[in-house]
């Protein structure tokens, strides 16, 4: 899933930008070092890539094991916090963890505000609607409603497009939810999280030809508070590491069923 831009993200980013003019120039690793542990903040609504596992009551999916394993190659623990996605910037300016390991695509705007670690994988946006819709073109939306994560820059996408009535939920499992019960026309997420999702529960969902949309294929990178260059470089080779060694591809395979590097 990749994370977008939003209304709601936008006050965060504004709240953000005035948290890193005071942020702590001191480089975040030797903390991590220090306290054995790497804070890695995600929503834990955007299966399969982080989600709450029914069955232990545990954070669990991609971003999680990926954090996991960069932490190990730091010679840390990784420590999962799941966050409301709308304010997941601030909060990491504020110092409540130390990255956000949690699907978030790389903006101009949000490097302003973060620095950020790969990327680890690339990701498309997608519209998908039930399989017996009568809509088969963006155009035929005109007049229904679009559902969309709160926070995530589709809602800002979606917003854009004429005669859209667009509603927010807070993560992809709503969104399918709601598609499934009729009460939506249409949901704007990303394809891999979506086509996933699909082929596990086994609902009918198909995805609108777009091949001209907006954010067809972008990064998605993990956060860290600017003026850390030494973490920012001790990540990004445990990000290279793991990719060259064969970890990063049975991750992949393990939640993804593909690598998507």
């Amino acid at each position: 899933m990749f994370k977008f831009s939003s209304r709601g993200l936008a006050m965060g980013l504004a709240v953000a930008i005035a948290l890193s003019s005071v942020a702590a120039r001191a480089d975040d690793l030797a903390d991590v070092k220090k306290s054995g542990e790497l804070t890695a903040a995600m929503s834990g609504a955007y299966p399969p890539f982080n989600f709450v596992d029914a069955s232990t009551n545990q954070v669990v999916g991609f971003d999680v094991s990926i954090a996991n394993a960069l932490a190990q190659k730091l010679g840390v623990k990784a420590k999962t916090v799941t966050t409301a996605w709308d304010g997941i910037i601030a909060g990491l300016l504020a110092k409540k963890y130390d990255s956000i390991v949690g699907s978030m695509t790389i903006t101009p705007e949000r490097e302003k505000v973060v620095d950020f670690v790969g990327p680890y994988y690339h990701a498309g946006r997608g519209v998908f609607v039930t399989e017996g819709s009568n809509v088969k073109t963006l155009t035929d939306l005109k007049g229904k409603t679009a559902a969309v994560t709160l926070g995530e820059t589709h809602e800002k996408w979606a917003k854009q497009q004429d005669g859209w009535t667009v509603k927010t939920y807070k993560g992809l499992p709503e969104l399918l939810l709601e598609l499934k019960s009729g009460r939506i026309d249409a949901i704007v997420a990303d394809n891999v999280a979506v086509l996933v999702a699909v082929k596990s529960s086994g609902d009918k969902v198909r995805q609108l030809e777009t091949p001209n949309i907006e954010g067809g294929s972008v990064g998605i990178g993990i956060a860290i508070r600017k003026g850390n260059p030494e973490l920012k470089a001790a990540m990004q080779k445990a990000l290279d590491d793991i990719m060259a060694d064969g970890t990063y591809e049975k991750i992949a395979q393990q939640w993804i069923g593909r690598d998507i590097r």
